[in-house]
């Protein structure tokens, strides 16, 4: 058996030009799967794409805003029309904003919720659907370790969060008649290009943050992938509704 085998898979992958997407991407067409790179900036995904692409990976990219429903639509109604089938959607597209919540405006609150709940929510729908007429689907969210776990300044996205992770629970209960498994992996505090600077401005932050973690580092984008292929993958077929932290074991303290 080859372990983790995506074959002829086909994947599509929000948020997928970059940091913890980007690696997902990687990793599952490095499993064999065709992925779909959608993101809003379709210059980022192409340059994404050609990185896979000079891999050997089977790539392309689709510019979408999920945020936008009609979007999201077009998005798999071209992936059915260019591929015939969608096996694995992994929603990674998100948004932050650090402010005090007694701070936080109408526009911060909208801007976080519509890309981190509504529009993952609406992903999952339009992918769902077709998964659901397929009979076999998986699902993968990015949820995050402060939909558990508070910190400061991080009152919308916990809450945010704290929303996909419930969010799965009910999709995999809904839809595990069809054969399709939703689950999600919790990410703690990683280092990616999003949140690089952040850190690269607040170091004592950083230090702090890491004395929390037990395995006593902060994660990288790579310390996602063989959790997202797993769960893309038929080993994990009796697995669902499953949040997973990949957090250095911060959850358990």
């Amino acid at each position: 058996m080859k372990t983790f085998d995506l074959s002829e898979k086909v994947a599509i992958v929000t948020g997928g030009s970059q940091g913890i997407g980007f690696a997902i991407a990687k990793g599952l067409a490095a499993a064999g799967a065709t992925i779909i790179i959608a993101n809003r900036k379709i210059e980022n995904g192409r340059r994404a794409v050609d990185s896979l692409k000079k891999e050997g990976f089977e790539a392309v990219a689709i510019p979408t805003d999920i945020t936008n429903k009609s979007s999201v639509e077009s998005l798999v109604s071209k992936v059915m029309s260019d591929f015939g089938r969608i096996d694995i959607l992994v929603n990674s597209a998100g948004a932050m904003v650090r402010k005090p919540a007694e701070d936080i405006t109408e526009e911060d609150w909208d801007y976080v919720m519509n890309t981190n709940l509504k529009g993952l929510f609406f992903c999952c729908q339009a992918a769902g659907r077709e998964m659901v007429r397929n009979k076999k689907g998986r699902i993968i969210n990015i949820s995050s370790l402060r939909s558990q776990k508070m910190a400061p300044n991080r009152s919308v996205y916990a809450t945010s969060k704290a929303g996909v992770s419930n969010l799965t629970r009910a999709l995999a209960y809904e839809w595990g008649k069809y054969n399709i498994t939703v689950n999600a992996i919790a990410p703690g505090t990683i280092i990616t290009e999003f949140n690089r600077k952040h850190f690269e401005e607040h170091p004592d932050e950083l230090a702090e943050i890491v004395k929390s973690i037990p395995k006593g580092r902060p994660g990288y984008p790579s310390d996602c992938v063989s959790a997202a292929a797993f769960l893309a993958s038929d080993e994990s077929d009796f697995v669902t509704g499953q949040i997973l932290f990949a957090d250095g074991g911060t959850s358990i303290c």
